[in-house]
């Protein structure tokens, strides 16, 4: 008989966050060309995460 692990509650939901980040991102680039596309990212590569 296999016993069943009791289940943890969750501290954070990383489907949740994933999701939060994609629609921010989204919004941010929606009206900038391609070129501001990829200076956005660039510029984002460069920053510390969580600022």
């Amino acid at each position: 008989m296999k016993t069943k692990e009791k289940q943890k509650a969750k501290n954070f939901d990383a489907v949740k966050y994933m999701r939060e980040q994609r629609d921010r991102i989204s919004k941010d680039i929606m009206d900038l060309s391609p070129e501001e596309i990829v200076a956005y990212f660039e510029k984002q590569k460069d920053r510390k995460p969580g600022v």
